[in-house]
């Protein structure tokens, strides 16, 4: 396990109508969002990438927009993971990592497996599918992480698979979705998704230093990946530079 790493603050996505005039100059145009976005965060989560594939001229114009430094993370299609028999998803996590993300180099940060909150923890299957995932894709490391979203992953055999194969437990600050720290892997992947739109910087002053605090513990075992994602996203840019602010 790493002993310390850098911590990368970010939303989902970096298209939302919304945020114009909020988060975006109002006279900035659509096609410079991304550039504007990756030099106000430290990462971005890519959510389309769950949806649809893209050409490998987009994941190369990704890299390019984008400064030295920031990271993006990867959400995984959803025809490797919604699905009954995860044994069987090798085709679809073949097509998913050969799609062009090797076009995004340096920039490139963990994938996000997300399950479905009605998928439940199988040892035998969920090891098999972190057998299907590969170390790297053009010679270009590969760090991946689990989203689960259902209390039967709340077992220690599936945070022994996951250190065995060396893949992070996203850390899910939610309602209903079980909430994991454990150190499975040399990073942390967190999504943070209980802003308010009643408040101007999503979570409260007191709340994000809390969330400062606990980026800083979790940067001590390697990377931190932090998501201020889902709630109230119009929130969301504003609460993920106020977590750089406490950070700084």
């Amino acid at each position: 396990m790493a002993k310390s790493g850098k911590i990368y603050v970010g939303i989902g996505g970096w298209t939302f109508e919304p945020w114009r005039g909020t988060f975006y100059p109002g006279e900035l145009t659509q096609k410079r969002e991304l550039e504007y976005a990756s030099r106000q965060l430290t990462s971005i989560e890519i959510n389309g990438t769950y949806y649809s594939t893209f050409k490998p001229a987009s994941w190369a114009k990704w890299h390019d927009e984008t400064p030295e430094g920031f990271v993006f993370a990867v959400k995984a299609s959803r025809y490797c993971t919604n699905r009954k028999v995860l044994a069987e998803a090798g085709e679809s996590v073949t097509r998913f990592i050969e799609q062009g993300l090797v076009e995004l180099k340096d920039r490139l940060g963990p994938i996000n497996w997300q399950f479905m909150e009605t998928k439940k923890f199988d040892a035998a299957d969920m090891e098999a599918f972190l057998k299907l995932l590969p170390r790297e894709v053009g010679k270009l490391p590969l760090r991946h992480a689990l989203e689960v979203r259902n209390a039967s992953f709340k077992d220690p055999r599936f945070y022994d698979l996951c250190r065995k194969h060396e893949a992070a437990i996203v850390f899910a600050d939610h309602d209903e979705f079980p909430r994991i720290d454990e150190a499975t892997a040399d990073f942390t992947y967190a999504r943070l998704m209980k802003t308010q739109e009643s408040v101007k910087t999503g979570y409260k002053p007191a709340e994000l230093a809390g969330w400062a605090k606990q980026a800083q513990a979790w940067a001590k075992r390697g990377d931190a990946f932090v998501y201020i994602i889902s709630g109230a996203k119009v929130r969301n840019p504003a609460a993920a530079q106020a977590l750089i602010g406490k950070l700084e």
